[in-house]
Order: structure tokens, then C-alpha cells, then sequence
């Protein structure tokens, strides 16, 4: 199984930014033309895209529907949307506008009938976030952690169709301190979900090491400031994910 690498665009006021462990006040700006971006990594050869709503993960509904939906519009591949998605009803209009995947975090926590009714009725389009504080889950956008450990919130929803977990170490993404690849393999060894890994890569290792842990659940991986910063060559973490499949 070949390793996906999702380039990440996380949007903020219309803008391309990336957090320091989900700080809204610890962003960095990349850029003011998502869109644009979105086809830098296409040309690359990017075929997958992670783009988070971050001010509706706070909102609790989406705030840049439009750059999301010019993202669409431009990205030739697949484009996976996370970021305050909590109802039937975005979900539905999300998918009628061309998104492939969604991403349900606070809400695979808060109210999992909901998720669970979305991925019987979008086979293959619901990735819960299973995004972790030191090994517990955190909710709203991040800024609370709840006392629900990680591996139960997979439990949850172990038979309920979802398409993937995608597993976040909060206190490691955006710093660049390498991903959590134990703790992700840990995940991807106590559940028969899809793991995707996300936080914290910090460069070609990340994801050579990644590849290697394919065949047993990790189904792939985002990428954010390693790519704006230049620490990671997409062309190259796409030639490595394809190599060792």
C-alpha cells in the first residue's frame, strides 16, 4: 500500500497559514491566494490535499467557505476538509461541492450518532480527528482536552464505516519536532481503521519511516510547515511514499 502525502493548507482569515500546537495566536502566514497554493502542490504531483477550516473549527460552523470552494474548483486530485463541519447539512453541501473527505473531529467526540449516520450514508467520505494532549483527546479546535483516552475514541467507532482516523499529536504539530510515529503505529495496531499521521513531520525521514509502516495501517501522512519552509521537497516525499510501496 503506497502512502499518501497530503499537503496541508490551513486557512485563517482567507489566508494560508500554519499554527504552533493549535494556537490560534501562534499562526504564521504563507499566503493570501489558497487556490493558487493549492495548484503549486498539484504541480508537484500532489493528488490528495488537507485543507482545515481553522477559524470554523473555532466557530463551530465554516468561516472560509470561499477559498475552500475555489480550492475545489482548481484542485485537479482529491481534497480532504476538516474545521467546524458538525451538522448533516455541511456535510451534505460540502460533498455536493465536490470535497471527497471530511473530517469530523469535536463532533466524533461530542455526538457520535452524527458521525456515525454521515459515514452510513457517505461510504468512504468521513475521517474522524483524533486529535490528542498527551494521549487524551482534544476538542474545539484544540483548545480543550477532554479525559476520553485516544484508543477509545477509536473504539468508537471501530464498526461504523468511517474511511480513516487521522491522528494529530497537538503538542507537536507545527514546531517541527519530527511526527509521533509511535504513538501513531500504537493507534494503528489496537484498531482495523486506516490511520493517517499528521503533526510535527519535519522532513523526509518522517516520511521514509512512515512508508515503511504502510502495510501495517498508516494510511498516510500531512504535511505543513515542512513544506513551506523548505525542510521538505513534495516531488521527493512523493517519490519516497511511491518507492516504498
Amino acid at each position: 500500500m503506497t502512502l499518501i502525502v497530503f499537503p496541508a493548507i490551513d486557512l485563517k482569515g482567507g489566508q494560508v497559514v500554519r499554527l504552533a500546537e493549535g494556537d490560534m495566536d501562534r499562526a504564521t502566514v504563507y499566503g493570501d491566494d489558497p487556490a493558487a497554493q493549492a495548484m503549486l502542490f498539484a504541480d508537484a504531483g500532489a493528488m490528495h490535499l488537507h485543507v482545515v477550516d481553522l477559524d470554523g473549527a473555532f466557530a463551530g460552523h465554516a468561516v472560509n467557505a470561499g477559498a475552500v470552494e475555489k480550492i475545489v474548483e482548481t484542485f485537479p486530485g482529491h481534497v480532504q476538509l476538516g474545521g467546524g463541519i458538525r451538522s448533516m447539512e455541511s456535510v451534505e453541501r460540502w460533498f455536493d461541492l465536490g470535497v471527497s473527505r471530511i473530517v469530523i473531529g469535536t463532533a466524533a467526540l461530542k455526538d457520535p450518532d452524527f458521525v456515525k449516520r454521515a459515514a452510513l450514508e457517505f461510504p468512504g467520505g468521513i475521517v474522524v480527528a483524533v486529535d490528542a494532549r498527551d494521549g487524551f483527546v482534544a476538542t474545539e479546535g484544540w483548545a480543550e482536552k477532554s479525559d476520553m483516552p485516544i484508543a477509545d475514541m477509536a473504539g468508537r467507532f471501530e464498526d461504523a464505516g468511517v474511511a480513516a482516523l487521522l491522528f494529530t499529536d497537538v503538542g507537536r504539530d507545527g514546531l517541527l519536532k519530527g511526527c509521533n510515529i509511535e504513538a501513531t503505529v500504537d493507534l494503528a495496531r489496537v484498531t482495523d481503521i486506516p490511520v493517517i499521521a499528521s503533526g510535527g513531520v519535519a522532513g523526509i525521514a518522517d516520511i521514509r519511516i512512515l512508508s515503511l509502516h504502510a502495510d501495517a495501517g498508516i494510511e498516510g501522512v500531512i504535511t505543513g510547515r515542512a513544506l513551506y519552509d523548505g525542510r521538505l521537497d513534495l516531488k521527493a516525499a512523493l517519490a519516497v511514499a511511491a518507492a516504498a510501496a
